[in-house]
């Protein structure tokens, strides 16, 4: 392997080929489940160098696994364990290229995180949509090449939606540059979104174009109590009617994943007392901030006098605003603080999350005495994060070993009759590349092998993951 190296050091010079020391920052995941042994770490700094990274593996037949932040949920960006692959690490492409005011367009390097990417924008009296929990370390190639969704996903849409054109290294180390600001572009395969969602194994995003919209006039937060999931299924349809497109997050959080948070951060305030339900409802608003209280106030009002809420808090300032969402963002850091879990990323029509979610809760504590359902996420786009936490006093990690194969597919099967996905928006990875072959149409199995034969033949992109 000393050849390959020699190459790869000539390729992006020898300080940016990492093989020895503590590489845990790139060789294990966020959730700690995935530790890999790579050949080295390899922190290419443009496009062309990461268009000879590839050559390089090419022509010694190395296989390649691109990194971005590493903040994926589904073990599809750590290299195995076999100490041969080489981890590509996006990191150091983090300029921003260009700013379009006119046309409404940021172009950014892959390695960017995503909250640099959203301070550039608003630095310029623009809003960057995309917003995720991750925002802080994720970056923007690994959210294009994972179509991350996250908070607004209602009103903009998932990180496709937001994309306009990329520029990719193929599996040969030539580069395609589509970084088009164009709308409206019919010629042939739309090649970006072939790439879009295909995490790392028909290419490597290095740059993107992207989205913007105006930032803004006002953005108004509220917490509302509901009794049931349905109710909060009534109240998001009231809300998309009074609000339209100015309602761009519907969260709802049951009663023992807001526990945990308050167990684990007591600090928090809690601004509305226990209930079943709890749903955070955010309205951005041109017209200015009075207006948007006023709409939100009544929305509120009326749902309280049909009964579909039982309370609600409208928060008052900018700092009020951020404390609701704290306590929603701090539910996957307060479920690792609990210990181990099994994570369901799933999605379904809105109209039947109720029913879904009433029937499995029961199947589970029926087959599985005692856990306890941490149940938050997107409503307003049908996206649930359900993920079942061992009993009390329970070994979790024991917990997880005996019984996680047979509580996904419990949960999986249960998604079939109504029309549901097991994989919302953290993508496939090695984690579900199992379950996608059981349950994808062989059809479309057999298209995507198709592809991935033609743009990669050697198999050397991310193997394993996906397919």
């Amino acid at each position: 392997m000393s050849a390959v190296l020699d190459d790869l050091r000539a390729a992006v010079g020898a300080a940016q080929v990492l093989t020895d020391g503590d590489l845990s920052a790139w060789e294990l995941d966020w959730r700690r489940r995935w530790r890999g042994k790579s050949l080295a770490v390899v922190r290419p700094g443009s496009t062309a160098e990461v268009a000879a990274v590839i050559r390089v593996c090419a022509q010694h037949g190395v296989t390649v696994v691109p990194q971005g932040g590493n903040t994926g949920l589904v073990g599809g960006g750590v290299p195995d364990a076999s100490g041969s692959q080489v981890l590509l690490s996006l990191q150091r492409m983090n300029r921003v290229r260009a700013i379009d005011d006119a046309n409404l367009t940021l172009t950014a390097e892959a390695g960017c995180v995503l909250q640099a990417l959203q301070h550039a924008a608003r630095e310029r009296g623009l809003l960057l949509p995309l917003s995720l929990a991750a925002e802080g370390s994720c970056t923007i190639g690994g959210n294009l090449a994972t179509n991350a969704g996250g908070t607004q996903v209602l009103r903009w849409g998932n990180a496709r939606d937001l994309c306009l054109g990329l520029e990719v290294v193929t599996a040969a180390g030539e580069v395609w540059d589509g970084l088009t600001g164009l709308r409206k572009d019919n010629t042939g395969y739309d090649l970006r979104d072939l790439f879009i969602g295909s995490e790392g194994t028909l290419g490597i995003i290095t740059a993107a174009t992207l989205k913007l919209a105006p930032l803004p006039a006002a953005t108004t937060t509220a917490l509302a109590a509901c009794q049931t999931l349905a109710d909060c299924v009534a109240l998001l349809k009231k809300a998309r009617h009074r609000l339209g497109a100015g309602l761009t997050g519907f969260e709802v959080m049951g009663r023992f994943a807001l526990d945990l948070v308050a167990q684990h951060f007591p600090a928090l305030p809690r601004a509305l007392p226990q209930a079943p339900w709890t749903v955070l409802l955010e309205q951005s608003d041109t017209e200015g901030e009075a207006p948007a209280r006023e709409r939100f106030e009544a929305l509120l009002a009326d749902a309280l006098e049909d009964g579909c809420v039982v309370d609600a808090v409208v928060a008052s300032s900018l700092a009020q605003s951020k404390a609701l969402w704290q306590l929603r963002e701090s539910i996957p850091l307060a479920q690792a603080e609990e210990g181990p879990n099994i994570k369901h990323d799933i999605s379904l029509p809105v109209s039947a999350i109720a029913e879904f979610v009433a029937a499995t809760d029961a199947a589970l504590q029926a087959g599985f005495p005692g856990v306890r359902l941490v149940n938050f996420g997107h409503l307003g786009d049908g996206n649930l994060h359900y993920n079942v936490q061992a009993p009390a006093g329970t070994d979790m990690l024991a917990f997880l070993a005996e019984h996680e194969h047979a509580v996904n597919t419990l949960v999986f099967d249960a998604l079939t009759p109504f029309g549901g996905s097991f994989s919302a928006e953290h993508g496939i990875g090695a984690l579900k590349r199992d379950e996608l072959a059981l349950r994808k149409s062989p059809v479309a199995l057999a298209l995507m092998r198709s592809i991935k034969a033609a743009l990669d033949p050697q198999g050397l992109l991310n193997p394993g993951r996906v397919l």
